[in-house]
């Protein structure tokens, strides 16, 4: 009598789990993203210039309200808008975490200063 218990109560959750992954499965479609998360879609790299590389990435972001395209811990993610409508770059963390930001002068983008010395600008469109 217990055993049939134990099967019937591991039937019942193995169905439960089956129909939340169904569901989830039919809110989230092929090619969207869930909420609050980014992908990258493009990057091209420009190595033509000597101990310079240029780097471009575009992502596509599916972010809550309030919130907007950005960069956290060098790769995309969706930050608070005010960061962005404010050109505080370096309120969203953009850099990894033994680097440090600064702004660049006119708020057109931040630098990422690694321990060596080696510096990664990055400018927004």
């Amino acid at each position: 009598m217990q055993l049939l218990r134990v099967a019937w109560a591991l039937a019942g959750a193995a169905l439960c789990c089956f129909v939340i992954l169904l569901i989830h499965s039919r809110l989230l479609k092929e090619g969207q993203l869930a909420a609050g998360t980014c992908e990258i879609v493009m990057l091209d790299r420009d190595s033509s210039q000597p101990r310079r590389t240029i780097a471009r990435q575009t992502a596509r972001c599916a972010c809550k309200k309030g919130q907007i395209a950005g960069t956290t811990r060098a790769m995309p993610a969706c930050v608070d808008a005010s960061i962005v409508r404010m050109k505080q770059w370096c309120e969203m963390v953009p850099c990894l975490e033994d680097e440090g930001c600064d702004l660049l002068i006119n708020k057109s983008g931040w630098t990422c200063t690694q321990p060596g010395g080696r510096v990664k600008t990055t400018t927004a469109l």
